[in-house]
């Protein structure tokens, strides 16, 4: 098995940089073993941060999760989000129980404020520090907030992570938001780095991809942990299509894949306003 490249969030915790995402996941019962099956086998692979939500499915995800996760609780590293309208000082603190409960555990290693919504992030902020106090959980971050939104932060706040849509088709985030949060020393966390599978035709990537013996989707993948400071969580739902994003570690690109994507898919030259799926 390759080892997974690691990265050290503000808090110490040390997270593999390529984990599992589970938007979609649940949905569908008929998938429901198929897709416990793909977890834990993540799992088995190095894959160990596994990122949810509350939104999922109306927790639908969480409750696949926990059940991929019974047992091995010690070997995940459990994310979660609370939505905007739920972040405010009770909501929060409610919300976190709740995914607390549909997961099966009695913490979460790291919880995001979804995106930014109608609650001051003040307040936000100070109920996940709360948690954070009680034991609940172990760092909080954010998710889908942009240069801007960071600014407003409260000042001595550090968040664990933002985490964001960024993928070849999404590069607006190298302008400014990337290089902001280096200063910050907050990673990102890269979700949809397959563009939910919408790039995966471009001639460009299949060219590099040949030249490697390797899919599309595995230097898409490549391509997004370049970056020392990024964790990529692709969705996968089935065995097969864990096996091939674990793949992806091992495959490396050359200055010549690097320039040729950037050819076909040019980074921005102005400031992009975050995109979100």
């Amino acid at each position: 098995m390759t080892t997974s490249r690691t990265v050290t969030l503000p808090s110490g915790a040390v997270v593999p940089a390529l984990g599992q995402g589970t938007w979609h996941m649940g949905d569908d019962p008929d998938r429901r073993a198929e897709e416990i099956d793909a977890l834990q086998r993540g799992i088995d692979l190095g894959l160990t941060l596994i990122d949810t939500a509350e939104m999922y499915g109306s927790g639908r995800a969480e409750e696949l999760v926990g059940e991929a996760v019974r047992g091995r609780r010690e070997d995940v590293f459990l994310v979660s989000k609370v939505l905007p309208s739920h972040a405010d000082a009770h909501g929060t603190v409610d919300s976190c129980h709740a995914s607390l409960r549909r997961l099966g555990t009695d913490r979460l290693d790291l919880y995001l404020l979804h995106w930014r919504g109608p609650v001051p992030l003040e307040e936000t902020v100070e109920a996940l520090e709360g948690l954070v106090a009680q034991g609940t959980i172990g760092a909080w971050g954010v998710s889908n907030l942009d240069v801007d939104d960071l600014a407003d932060l409260p000042a001595a706040a550090h968040p664990d992570t933002d985490q964001i849509l960024y993928n070849l088709t999404r590069r607006g985030p190298e302008y400014d938001l990337i290089p902001r949060c280096r200063e910050l020393a907050v990673p990102l966390m890269a979700y949809s780095p397959v563009e939910q599978g919408r790039l995966l035709g471009h001639a460009a990537l299949g060219e590099v991809a040949e030249a490697h013996g390797a899919t599309p989707a595995q230097v898409a993948l490549a391509w997004v942990l370049r970056h020392e400071d990024v964790i990529a969580i692709p969705k996968a739902g089935s065995r097969t299509h864990v096996e091939e994003n674990a793949a992806a570690r091992s495959l490396h690109l050359t200055a010549d894949d690097l320039a040729a994507l950037d050819r076909a898919f040019p980074p921005p030259e102005r400031k992009v306003p975050l995109e979100v799926l």
